[in-house]
C-alpha cells in the first residue's frame, strides 16, 4: 500500500519533484566539484614537493652554510693563459663547488638513522658545476701614421721624418661561453630516498649497488636534450669522463638535477671526501614526522631539519592562490548553497503540503495514524532526495571530468629551505635560480569514493530534512480541516 500510494502521488506531482530534486542536485554537484579540485591541488602540491624531495621522503637535515671568511669571498674563480701565442688555443676550465648548505660529515647519516622513530636515511651531495671554456685573440701592435718635422726622429737609424708616437695596440680579445648545471651524488645503495627518487629510468638503467665508485652518470632528460647526450655516450667533468648508463624522467614538472653521480664520485670531484650535503629521512610512522623533527634537532646540533610541511609553506604562484581559494572560498560557499538547497526542499515540501489539506485529513478521518501520514511524506521526500543526489552526481562527475579535460595549468614558486637552491636537492646554479624554482603544474579533479559516498549521505540528509519539516506539517492536520477546505 505504502509503495503504490507513493508511485500514485509523485506521478501526480512530477514538477515539483523535480525542482526539489534540481535544488538539492546544484548543491551536491557543488560539493563534489569543490572536494574534487581540492583533491587535484592537494595532488599538484604533493608533485611538487617529491619532485625536490623525491618518493618517499619525509623530511630532510641540512645545515646553513656558512659566511666566507675573510680571504675568501666564496665566489668562483677561474685563472686562464691569456699570452698563448696561437689564437685557436681553447682553453677549458670547471669549477666544482657544493650547493646548498654546509657540508656534514658522512658519519651524521648513521647518527640521524639511529634516532627513535627513523625507518632508514640516506645522504646525498648536491655540485653546482660551471664550465667555462673560450679562446683568447691576441691584438696586434700598430704605429700611428704622421709627420713629425725637419727635427724630428723617425726611427732607431735617425732619419728625418717618421712616426713618433708609441705603438697601440689593436684588436684581439676574448671569446668565452659559460655553463652551469647541477649534479648530484647518489647513495647507489639505497635509490628509495634521495635525488634520484622523484625520477624515472626510462631509457638505459639506473646504478647498481656495485658502482659505489664507477665512473658511470645518469643524466636528466631535458639535459641529454639540451646536450644532445645518449645513452653509452660519456660527459666529462673537470676531466673525469663518465660513461651515460641512463636518462632519467621525472615523475613530476621539471627535474632541478641535470646529472646524477655515485656519491663517492661526487664526493671526489668536489674535494669532499666522506661527506654530504643533504640527508634524506623516512620515518617509520607519518604520524611521528614531528616527534622524529624535534628528536634529530635535539641530538644533532647544529642541523637543520624539513618536513613536507615546512616546504609546502615556501610554495606560492597560482598554485598556491587557488588551493587557498578551493580550501576557504569554494568550502564555504559550497556549504551555503547546499544549506540554502536544504531550505529550499524542505520549505518546499511544506508548501506542498500545504495545499494537500484535503487529502491527508482525508486520509485521517478514513482512520490513518499521524506516524503513518508522515511517514508518507518523508518516503515522498526520500525518493525526491535520492533523485536529486543522482543528478547531482551526475552533474558533479561532469564538471569534474571538464576540469581534467581542461587540465589548466597551475605554477609553483619554491622558496628556498635550508640554505639550498630550489630547496632539498635542489641544484642549479647562476642564472638557473627562478628557472628551477618556477614549476608548472596541470590541474586535475579526481573524483574519490569517499566523494561519492558523501554525495549520497547529503541526498538522503536533505531529503530526511525535506521529509522531517513537511511530515511535521502534515502531522497537525485534522479531519475538520479538509471539511473546512471544502466548505
Amino acid at each position: 500500500m505504502f509503495g503504490i500510494y507513493l508511485k500514485r502521488e509523485l506521478g501526480r506531482r512530477k514538477k515539483a519533484a523535480l525542482v526539489i530534486a534540481l535544488g538539492l542536485a546544484l548543491g551536491i554537484a557543488l560539493v563534489i566539484t569543490v572536494n574534487s579540485v581540492s583533491a587535484g591541488m592537494t595532488q599538484a602540491q604533493d608533485k611538487v614537493l617529491k619532485s625536490l624531495y623525491g618518493l618517499g621522503t619525509d623530511m630532510t637535515v641540512t645545515k646553513t652554510r656558512s659566511a666566507p671568511t675573510s680571504g675568501s669571498s666564496g665566489r668562483p674563480n677561474f685563472q686562464f693563459d691569456a699570452n698563448s701565442n696561437d689564437s685557436d688555443d681553447t682553453q677549458s676550465s670547471d669549477r666544482v663547488t657544493t650547493q646548498g648548505g654546509q657540508a656534514l660529515a658522512a658519519g651524521v647519516v648513521t647518527k640521524v638513522s639511529k634516532q627513535t622513530g627513523v625507518a632508514s636515511a640516506v645522504g646525498a651531495l648536491t655540485l653546482n658545476v660551471t664550465k667555462v671554456d673560450g679562446s683568447f685573440t691576441q691584438g696586434k701592435a700598430q704605429s700611428s701614421g704622421g709627420n713629425t718635422g725637419n727635427g724630428g726622429q723617425g726611427g732607431p737609424g735617425g732619419g728625418s721624418s717618421g712616426s713618433t708616437a708609441a705603438p697601440q695596440v689593436q684588436g684581439g680579445g676574448a671569446n668565452f661561453d659559460v655553463n652551469s648545471y647541477s649534479v648530484a651524488g647518489v647513495d647507489v645503495t639505497d635509490q628509495t630516498l634521495g635525488p634520484l627518487a622523484g625520477s624515472k629510468v626510462t631509457t638505459g638503467k639506473t646504478f647498481t649497488a656495485a658502482q659505489t665508485d664507477a665512473k658511470v652518470a645518469v643524466v636528466s632528460k631535458a639535459y641529454a636534450k639540451e646536450n644532445s647526450l645518449k645513452v653509452g655516450g660519456t660527459l666529462k667533468i673537470s676531466g673525469t669522463k663518465y660513461t651515460i648508463i641512463g636518462i632519467a624522467t621525472p615523475d613530476s614538472s621539471e627535474s632541478t638535477t641535470d646529472v646524477y653521480l655515485p656519491l663517492k664520485q661526487a664526493q671526489t670531484l668536489a674535494d669532499a671526501k666522506n661527506q654530504v650535503t643533504t640527508i634524506y629521512v623516512k620515518a617509520s610512522d607519518s604520524k611521528q614526522i614531528d616527534s622524529v623533527k624535534s628528536a634529530i634537532q635535539k641530538n644533532i646540533s647544529g642541523t637543520t631539519v624539513t618536513t613536507s610541511a615546512d616546504l609546502a609553506e615556501t610554495v606560492s604562484g597560482s598554485l598556491s592562490t587557488a588551493s587557498d581559494l578551493a580550501t576557504s572560498v569554494g568550502k564555504w560557499l559550497s556549504i551555503a548553497v547546499l544549506v540554502a538547497a536544504f531550505l529550499v526542499a524542505a520549505l518546499l515540501t511544506s508548501s506542498a503540503v500545504s495545499r494537500r489539506v484535503r487529502e491527508f485529513g482525508t486520509l485521517k478521518a478514513l482512520g490513518w495514524p499521524s506516524r503513518r501520514v508522515t511517514r508518507q511524506v518523508v518516503g515522498e521526500s526520500m525518493v525526491n532526495g535520492l533523485l536529486g543526489g543522482a543528478l547531482g552526481i551526475g552533474l558533479g562527475l561532469a564538471a569534474a571530468y571538464a576540469v581534467t579535460m581542461i587540465s589548466p595549468k597551475l605554477t609553483a614558486q619554491l622558496g628556498n629551505t635550508g640554505g639550498g637552491a630550489g630547496g632539498p636537492g635542489g641544484g642549479g646554479g647562476p642564472g638557473r635560480q627562478a628557472t628551477q624554482n618556477t614549476m608548472e603544474i596541470a590541474l586535475s579533479a579526481p573524483v574519490s569514493m569517499t566523494t561519492i559516498a558523501l554525495a549520497v549521505g547529503l541526498a538522503v540528509t536533505g531529503g530526511l530534512i525535506a521529509g522531517a519539516m513537511g511530515g511535521w506539517r502534515a502531522s497537525r492536520m485534522r479531519p475538520a480541516d479538509a471539511l473546512r477546505s471544502v466548505s
